[in-house]
């Protein structure tokens, strides 16, 4: 869980941190609402977690480094071909018995509702034959809202874990199945956020530089 000074900065109320599991691969699945996101998934757990991040962070000299180096695994997502090795790399985490997340609306959410999700994920899980974790995160928009540059202290969030989705084979027609679980998933997702769910994708925003989000002065000690 949370090391201490940490959750005196950003209180954060975790509820069934027991359906992550303590060993073996698994694909956690939060919905997405600030950067501040991923730290907090990084903070709570205590095994570590890959992450599957756009490759527009990788842009700025500051954090080209620093985001691989914390489990980033940076993926294309206008270039197929590129975001299929970024799979192929995720694929690879799993199968060495690692927790890997996946945000499957693909971007953060601008007004706070639940959008439809994509299906890397489920495709991943009957890949590797791995459980998906639906996690809810409520709170972190008002820590840190898009473009601004640090988080801010004293502010409550939550975080909740829902029941994994575990019966995620590959079977004849994949691109359904993969369809109807990672509904299935978003379903979840929404139950444990209440967000309003809208049944199309997010649009996309591009950040012009994520190190104007978060200072890494302000990133780095955190995670020390």
């Amino acid at each position: 869980m949370l090391r201490r000074p940490v959750r005196w900065l950003w209180p954060v109320a975790v509820s069934n941190a027991d359906r992550v599991p303590s060993n073996g691969a698994a694909i956690l699945c939060p919905n997405h609402l600030s950067f501040f996101d991923s730290v907090l998934m990084m903070l709570t757990f205590d095994r570590p977690i890959y992450f599957i991040g756009k490759s527009e962070y990788l842009d700025s000299w500051k954090t080209r480094r620093l985001l691989p180096a914390m489990g980033m695994i940076p993926v294309d997502r206008d270039c197929g071909p590129r975001a299929m090795i970024a799979l192929d790399a995720a694929a690879d985490v799993l199968h060495d018995g690692a927790l890997l997340c996946i945000y499957p609306e693909g971007t953060r959410s601008r007004d706070g509702r639940l959008y439809r999700g994509y299906t890397g994920a489920a495709r991943l899980a009957a890949t590797v034959g791995c459980p998906i974790v639906p996690v809810g995160i409520n709170g972190t928009a008002e820590i840190q809202p898009p473009g601004t540059r640090v988080p801010r202290v004293r502010q409550r969030c939550s975080l909740t874990i829902g029941e994994p989705l575990t019966s995620i084979t590959a079977d004849e027609n994949r691109r359904a199945s993969a369809r109807a679980n990672t509904d299935e998933l978003m379903r979840r997702i929404a139950e444990l956020t209440g967000q309003e769910y809208v049944p199309h994708h997010a649009q996309r925003v591009r950040p012009t530089d994520v190190a104007a989000e978060v200072p890494l002065r302000h990133l780095v000690p955190a995670l020390s």
